[in-house]
């Protein structure tokens, strides 16, 4: 297979399926609990802006800096000097934080899928008892849905071993459908769009403390929750070393991001304005319940279709996200070796085989309650771990701005890039700190790059790679 087959489209879709995922389903939802109409739409402004910074710092590096490809974690490599224990151990601590919150993050989207998937088989949400071990019962619904998510999971590992261009058209096939599908949701909304369910526009919100938080609050809180919509920016930039041309990889992140923004405040302003706030805070499906109310039942069965497309192309996206990370970080020497290792089509085959290995493992959520909670933990740490990247690639671009590398001759571009490179730094510190404000999720978050440490012996040292 030739490597550099991932072509605009692809790579757009890459960038628009990672991001409207599963999050675009719960979203509104989600907004509403945190923040009043005035302060969700602010939140969007606001992480719309910062995003874009940091898709600008995205692609600017991707063509500034093509040797390091292979996703944002590989900056952080590239921050200490060159060659250095220092350079190793930074790059493998990132990039481990990144891999385990990709691979955590998949169980996630599969288990959505079978949420979704529920509406046509109610037997999945069957509470009969299958057989009991001490206080334990295992039920019907939890059997079934379990064998449900280890089928998707594996039928998308089979499809990526045949190689990641035929994947990658999979996702371009299914990202394409669900795009058409929202937009398809936004029109039929706007005729039973009521302004009046938006308002009072601008008013406080309960916290969890009972006191009220006014709108600066709801913007720290809320843009938090826009954030993780939009965890997945980064796409191109890890799939970089596939792409057909270096330029397509900058294009394909610009695009997808505003498209996906067009997407996400469409459908929050929409559902805003289609339900009620008690409607809305009492919904588990907000999307399907707006779409109900635009065309009656049967809104629920054609979102229900829209919702498994989309998570079915998010899956393969993610699916391959997981093992291109630590493929690429140990093709840069940050990751132990065996990671590098390829099947004949050219997909990473050892780091596919562990990631949806480990994922398997957490699937056993939908059966066990205990390893539900465990899930849960990950998922509250995995916050951290995605920000570090980010965070990353904006002090690297601040670094080539001040040393003037790649910048000879350019006295203008180094100029708007430093200033693209500050706002996206501070936009990443700022949401560091409102996501971390918990010191519980602080400290089980450097829990997780703690426990990394353990397998950092394993990754060679300058001068053995």
């Amino acid at each position: 297979m030739a490597k550099n087959q991932l072509g605009f489209w692809v790579l757009t879709a890459f960038v628009v399926g990672n991001m409207v995922g599963s999050g675009i389903l719960l979203l509104p939802r989600t907004l509403a609990e945190v923040a009043s109409p005035a302060g969700i739409l602010s939140a969007w402004i606001l992480t719309g802006f910062g995003v874009l910074m940091l898709a600008l710092v995205f692609g600017n590096l991707s063509l500034r800096k093509p040797e390091l490809s292979g996703g944002p974690q590989i900056y952080a490599k590239a921050l200490p000097r060159q060659g250095s224990n220092r350079s190793i151990f930074v790059g493998y601590l990132v990039s481990w934080g990144y891999w385990i919150s990709n691979w955590s993050g998949n169980v996630a989207i599969i288990t959505t899928f079978a949420s979704y998937l529920s509406t046509f088989f109610p037997i999945m949400t069957s509470n009969a008892p299958l057989w009991q071990i001490g206080g334990f019962t295992l039920r019907v619904g939890n059997v079934i849905t379990f064998f449900v998510c280890s089928a998707l999971l594996w039928a998308v590992h089979y499809l990526i071993l045949r190689g990641i261009e035929g994947a990658g058209k999979v996702n371009l096939i299914a990202t394409a459908s669900k795009v058409v599908g929202f937009i398809f949701f936004i029109i039929i909304s706007l005729f039973v769009f009521q302004a009046s369910n938006m308002v009072p526009f601008a008013v406080p919100v309960p916290g969890d403390g009972g006191q009220n938080v006014g709108l600066l609050g709801q913007v720290n809180h809320a843009a938090v929750a826009t954030l993780w919509a939009f965890v997945g920016i980064e796409s191109a930039v890890v799939f970089s070393s596939r792409a057909r041309k270096k330029s397509d990889v900058k294009k394909a992140t610009s695009f997808g991001l505003l498209l996906t923004l067009v997407i996400y405040m469409g459908i929050t302003v929409l559902v805003l304005g289609t339900l009620t706030r008690d409607q809305l805070l009492s919904s588990q499906k907000p999307l399907v319940d707006a779409l109900a109310v635009s065309v009656g039942d049967s809104g629920a069965y054609i979102m229900a279709v829209l919702a498994l497309i989309s998570l079915t192309g998010t899956t393969i996206g993610w699916v391959l996200l997981s093992a291109e990370v630590p493929y690429q970080a140990a093709k840069q020497g940050i990751f132990p070796k065996k990671f590098m290792s390829e099947n004949k089509d050219g997909a990473p085959v050892f780091a596919l085989v562990l990631s949806n290995g480990l994922a398997q493992i957490f699937l056993f959520s939908t059966i066990s309650q205990s390893m539900a909670h465990a899930f849960t933990f990950v998922i509250l740490i995995a916050t951290l771990t995605y920000l570090a990247p980010y965070l990353v690639s904006a002090l690297y671009q601040l670094k080539l701005v001040f040393t003037k590398e790649t910048y000879e001759g350019q006295p203008k571009a180094r100029v708007f890039d430093g200033v693209v490179a500050v706002l996206a730094t501070v936009y990443s510190v700022w949401v560091i700190k409102a996501g971390t404000s918990d010191l519980q999720t602080f400290f089980l978050g450097l829990g997780l790059f703690a426990l990394g440490i353990v397998f950092y012996p394993l990754v060679p040292k300058p001068g053995k790679l």
